[in-house]
């Protein structure tokens, strides 16, 4: 079958849900119950779900049934259960392949100003509205997409406006996701921006690795430097085990693109792996977050434009990023599945050829607060 030819693939098909597709509903029960979402579906093995109701962050993703990203017991909680003091945060948070942290704060609890925050910020919580599906042929490529307005919005306070894309293609095992921040009101508003992107097994094990164009790596703390040198290797799950996070600086591209992956060569089965590639422009910030507890097996890659202890610290580092009155900032994800050895391969070399195939240096955090600023 001749798939570039759109009239060749409707031969074959009596509707396009037969290879493809998106699926809209809402979950029934739980505390999940009355939550929106989308299912995609694309012909190549590659299935994701993006929760309408929760910031269309994608809660779940999956290729060749196998999934690409850890699920916390959670699950996808209703929006208006969403706990806004301290830590309360993590009773709803289903990880997944994305959680959008932010807007105006993210990381740590802390009081900014006289502000109590709370973690990682209300974005996730916001509920999609204006949405819109599209499936349609596009020359020859089918293309399949969702796109809605989330408002993080307190009188008085900001009036941020968050607009996002989700695309993907027939055929293809590719995510794109676009973001534009608008800030409508008619001050300058703090902005902290992060992507908790959520590798889980049993594409993260004992035989996966962390590849990335990183050039220097620091750990947050005492707890992160024990076991830096394997930031990129992962055990078998440790009972009690406490989380470990290292701040990257990445080395971009000549397009300046920062390219990243993790990649399994499991004995058992079929080498696969999930890339991501981003504007460093866009993103100049990275969080790596490693834990190998159990049923917390998780690696957590965060492009952003901020590092994860809250916004006060931002403020005395003097690193802490705004957004102008109706200033817009764009940012662009790509997601890409590694479906074999040849294409891992193929991705290695070029982080290689970007790195020399150096490790990246070890510095201290203080070191790389001097480059963050």
């Amino acid at each position: 079958m001749d798939k570039a030819n759109p009239d060749n693939v409707r031969k074959y098909i009596g509707d396009i849900s037969q290879v493809a597709g998106i699926k809209h509903y809402e979950f029934l029960d739980g505390k999940r119950n009355g939550t929106r979402a989308v299912d995609f579906w694309t012909g190549s093995g590659l299935q994701f779900t993006v929760v309408l109701d929760r910031c269309m962050d994608i809660s779940m993703a999956s290729y060749n049934g196998k999934s690409l990203c850890w699920r916390s017991a959670a699950k996808e909680v209703h929006p208006y259960l969403y706990e806004s003091q301290g830590m309360g945060w993590v009773q709803g948070f289903f990880g997944g392949l994305v959680t959008t942290c932010g807007l105006t704060h993210l990381g740590a609890p802390c009081v900014d100003q006289g502000e109590p925050l709370s973690l990682h910020g209300k974005i996730s919580y916001v509920p999609a509205e204006d949405i819109g599906i599209k499936q349609e042929w596009i020359g020859s490529e089918y293309a399949m997409s969702v796109s809605g307005l989330m408002r993080q919005v307190s009188v008085f306070g900001e009036n941020l406006l968050l607009r996002r894309t989700i695309t993907t293609w027939l055929g293809k095992s590719e995510v794109l996701l676009e973001d534009e921040v608008i800030n409508q009101g008619y001050d300058e508003s703090p902005f902290m921006f992060l992507y908790h992107i959520n590798i889980g097994f049993p594409l993260l094990s004992p035989a996966s690795r962390f590849v990335s164009t990183s050039e220097k790596i620091a750990p947050r703390d005492d707890e992160a430097a024990d076991g830096i040198d394997r930031f990129d290797r992962y055990g078998e799950p440790v009972p009690g085990y406490h989380e470990k996070v290292y701040y990257h600086e990445m080395k971009a591209d000549k397009d300046g693109k920062v390219k990243c992956a993790i990649v399994s060569d499991d004995s058992g089965q079929q080498p696969y792996g999930l890339a991501l590639v981003y504007d460093k422009s866009q993103l100049p910030q990275f969080v790596q977050w490693k834990m190998e507890g159990e049923q917390y097996y998780v690696l957590g890659v965060e492009p952003s434009n901020c590092w994860t202890e809250g916004r006060d610290k931002e403020r005395e580092w003097g690193t802490l990023q705004t957004i102008k009155a109706k200033e817009k900032k764009r940012f662009a994800v790509r997601f890409s599945v590694l479906k074999n050895k040849a294409e891992i391969q193929e991705f290695m070399q070029s982080i290689q050829k970007e790195t020399g195939g150096d490790q990246p240096r070890i510095i201290s955090k203080q070191e790389m607060i001097e480059i963050k600023k």
